[in-house]
């Protein structure tokens, strides 16, 4: 079968719109109507015309789309798609930590599930986590479920205080990243621009050139000739096409096993079936719905 001609086929006539993250395989990324990291991913999703959604990323993407766009139907290949990272931040434990500091609004990261979503404040990217911060009236403001990118904040916005929770949050993809591929990427690849994802621990942002989510490094790395990428490799795909004339270098072990999970054939069947919809409670969707629009007003 010819999966390409027929998810364009089923797509145009059933109106739906495949979104797809950056960290997406190659074959789903060009399938895709719009790539994007997860800040564009939730605007794209907000502002579709189309009545159905293709979410092709892990589950809370999904769930995303669906609190922005109730009234769509958002399907999700892989349902099995679950974040690590996002399981590290419970609903309790939001409310736990809004205990022990009353009156500390609570920065969610959008890699984190509805349900604790609904707990928070206000919801961030990795993209826009700083610009979400400084929106804040208050000095003490508590963040997760990643620290580095707690980390890399605070770095940012100093005159805040900001308090991980968890204290030890993150990405296991992105906790491979060691001070030493720093090292041995500066002698490797002695003329490359080193780029690193705040998600990556802060010993290495603070050992490479710049730091940034997805979307920033799509931006920045049409600037130099030659870098190293020091996210989950599937970045790699959408520089190249970018900047066909530029030299990159991933590391091949740096694969989130989640994001990699969706086929055509996974896409094809979602299409042609209308599986797997997502459905979000509405107790749970109307507040975290609230977290997220104040992130997209703080970062318009």
């Amino acid at each position: 079968m010819n999966y390409e001609k027929e998810i364009r086929r089923l797509a145009a006539e059933k109106g739906a719109l495949i979104l797809a993250h950056n960290y997406q395989p190659p074959e789903i990324q060009d399938l895709a109507d719009i790539t994007g990291d997860s800040l564009e991913l939730a605007r794209k999703a907000k502002d579709a015309k189309e009545s159905t959604l293709v979410v092709c990323g892990v589950y809370f993407m999904a769930e995303t789309a669906k609190i922005l766009s109730p009234e769509k139907t958002v399907l999700i290949p892989r349902p099995d798609g679950g974040c690590p990272l996002a399981d590290q931040l419970t609903p309790s434990s939001v409310r736990a930590a809004k205990a022990a500091h009353p009156g500390s609004p609570f920065v969610v990261y959008v890699n984190s599930n509805a349900a604790t979503k609904a707990e928070c404040d206000i919801t961030c990217t990795s993209a826009n986590a700083a610009d979400v911060v400084r929106s804040l009236k208050e000095d003490t403001i508590l963040f997760g479920p990643d620290a580095n990118l707690a980390a890399y904040t605070q770095r940012l916005v100093p005159e805040k205080t900001i308090i991980p929770v968890p204290l030890n949050g993150g990405c296991p993809t992105h906790h491979q990243f060691t001070l030493r591929d720093v090292e041995a990427a500066r002698r490797e690849y002695p003329n490359a621009t080193i780029i690193s994802h705040p998600e990556c621990s802060p010993e290495v942002q603070l050992a490479s050139d710049l730091v940034g989510s997805t979307g920033y490094m799509i931006r920045r790395c049409g600037e130099k000739k030659e870098w190293v990428i020091l996210t989950e490799k599937g970045i790699i795909h959408p520089l190249q096409k970018k900047y066909p004339d530029t030299i990159f270098h991933g590391i091949d072990t740096a694969v989130c096993s989640n994001m990699k999970l969706i086929t055509e054939e996974d896409l094809y069947i979602t299409l042609r079936d209308g599986v797997v919809p997502i459905q979000v409670p509405d107790y749970i969707a109307e507040r975290a719905r609230l977290a997220i629009e104040r992130m997209i007003e703080a970062s318009a």
